[in-house]
């Protein structure tokens, strides 16, 4: 099957019962979004919209021309520029940054970057601190989320609070042509995992399942071309249209096994948050296959085909074909003597999940996802040695 090769989009599943469940409740857009390539230029607008005199700057240690672009927009309003965004956000890090905006007296932080630029904007509202703009340049979706995530004695914190989502979002595709495939097919299945997730979340309703649904599709349709064509456009903008509404679909419903997974793995051992999202994804899935049927259903007609998993564990192995990426969690950096401890710490604080998360099962899974064995409820799979 050529995990490409996509119908269009699809009603996700019958709604009827969702309908009838008693209700449910839709919030509003939960920012201002400017979308298209360009969109940066708008920035100096948007933050004089929000009333803002003094903006820190948020960044990582890279992109230094993009992050001079975004000085340059910014002007006087520029009151600082910090570029110490790392990955899984670091408490005494991220301590340290809330610091640097509370001493230039910011009053409004923007954010540029990928997932970690974006937690850190958040974690510095989450102290006391100024809301942010996010200029995303991956598909993370965090942009979109209320959820916050910081490291802190080897776990990873999360839990959400309103004041961490950003109060506008500028989506400029023309931003992400210069990410390598090697991000960017990891960073799309991260926001493909958010759609997984959203579909089958106990609290999910019929518009979640929409926008779940049509960012899976927008996002698995473009990212074969976005990793072997970088400089596509119109395939960066299909890929940042399905993050945006992935994460509106992530924000919207509750998280499952395959997050706790992805936090753990991330925060306790250090792996790689991308590439461990994008290893871990068909195998959880699999996971929560037989309890989350409408949800599986959905997701096919998203995907154009008839078994999802079969297709997400397809388009893992084509990212990896066409960008070099890895597709085990030992080439990310876990072992084996890892797996006992990384189940306990998964079953602690389970969070929701269609299947009870039983500890033998969750080894199993993990033993395979260690040595990028097909996911257990793929027919053609065979178990690891």
């Amino acid at each position: 099957m050529n995990p490409g090769a996509m119908s269009g989009p699809s009603s996700p599943a019958p709604l009827t019962d969702a309908l009838l469940r008693g209700g449910f409740t839709v919030a509003p857009m939960p920012a201002r979004v400017v979308f298209g390539a360009g969109a940066l230029e708008r920035l100096p607008s948007v933050v004089d919209e929000l009333g803002a005199r003094r903006v820190l700057l948020v960044a990582s240690a890279g992109r230094a021309a993009l992050v001079e672009r975004a000085s340059a927009l910014l002007g006087a309003r520029l009151a600082g520029l910090d570029r110490r965004a790392v990955m899984h956000v670091p408490a005494a890090v991220a301590d340290a940054v809330a610091a640097n905006a509370r001493d230039v007296g910011a009053d409004l932080v923007v954010a540029i970057g990928g997932g970690s630029a974006i937690g850190m904007a958040k974690a510095i509202a989450l102290a006391g601190g100024p809301g942010s703009v996010a200029v995303p340049t991956t598909y993370s979706g965090s942009e979109m989320t209320p959820i916050w995530g910081v490291t802190r004695d080897g776990a990873k914190e999360t839990g959400r609070d309103e004041r961490v989502r950003p109060r506008a979002v500028l989506y400029d595709p023309a931003l992400t042509l210069d990410l390598p495939p090697a991000v960017s097919g990891p960073s799309a299945l991260n926001a493909i995992a958010h759609c997984m997730e959203a579909l089958y979340a106990p609290d999910v309703n019929p518009v979640v399942a929409l926008l779940a649904a049509e960012g899976l599709r927008a996002l698995a349709t473009a990212i074969p071309r976005v990793v072997r064509a970088p400089d596509d456009l119109a395939a960066r903008t299909g890929a940042l249209y399905g993050a945006w509404l992935a994460g509106l679909a992530l924000g919207a419903s509750t998280m499952g096994l395959h997050h706790k997974l992805c936090h753990v793995l991330g925060g306790s051992f250090g792996l790689p948050h991308a590439e461990t999202h994008a290893v871990m994804l068909p195998h959880t899935v699999a996971y929560n296959a037989p309890a989350a049927r409408d949800a599986m259903d959905a997701a096919a007609r998203a995907l154009g085909t008839d078994d999802a998993v079969r297709a997400l564990h397809a388009l893992l192995a084509d990212v990896a074909h066409a960008a070099g990426t890895r597709t085990s969690l030992r080439a990310l950096g876990l072992r084996e003597a890892d797996l006992d401890r990384a189940v306990t710490l998964a079953t602690a604080r389970p969070y929701p999940n269609p299947r009870p998360v039983e500890p033998r099962a969750l080894l199993a899974l993990l033993a395979r996802a260690l040595d990028g064995a097909p996911p257990a409820d793929d027919p053609h799979s065979e178990p690891p040695c």
